[in-house]
């Protein structure tokens, strides 16, 4: 596979799915900083590649963003990422605001029922609490879109479910 080739295997790749440096670098059989610099030429062919901790994600389509502020009980959790997700949003992210740590965001980078199904049961299995469970259920999420419209959707299925405080950004 020459390098034209590797780059395109790794769009693929990363389109809709977080995938580490090291995990790329063994599918594509070269080095992590291959990786790293293709990454970097993909940017300045203006590909949108989004860089978490866990890995690299081609962001999409999705124009218009919004933070949603919202409160629920844990066992709500998938139905409302699936809000989400069902009217095609991108779960960007999660956030509170603690009393003693201040900010506390995770990145989420949600955007199947499969993707929330795969979050929801790591949170079942006892690795780790919503950070909702820090403040009581209330929390944020950033949500991408490819409209205000699709935005403006799922805040009013939010509300309809009763776990929509406001929707900020608009």
């Amino acid at each position: 596979m020459n390098a034209e080739q590797r780059r395109k295997a790794i769009l693929d790749t990363i389109r809709g799915r977080v995938h580490s440096g090291a995990e790329l670098a063994s599918r594509m059989g070269v080095s992590r900083q291959i990786i790293v610099q293709d990454i970097a030429l993909l940017r300045t062919e203006g590909y949108d590649i989004l860089s978490t901790r866990r890995g690299y994600l081609l962001q999409e389509g999705a124009s218009c963003r919004r933070v949603y502020h919202v409160c629920h009980t844990p066992e709500q959790t998938e139905e409302e990422l699936n809000i989400f997700v069902d009217a095609g949003g991108r779960v960007i992210d999660v956030f509170v605001t603690h009393d003693v740590y201040g900010l506390i965001r995770g990145e989420l980078n949600l955007a199947s029922r499969l993707q929330v199904r795969e979050f929801t049961e790591n949170l079942a299995s006892g690795k780790a609490k919503p950070l909702s469970a820090l403040t009581s259920g209330e929390h944020w999420h950033t949500i991408s879109a490819d409209s205000e419209e699709v935005l403006d959707y799922i805040g009013e299925q939010l509300k309809r479910a009763g776990f929509l405080i406001s929707d900020e950004g608009r």
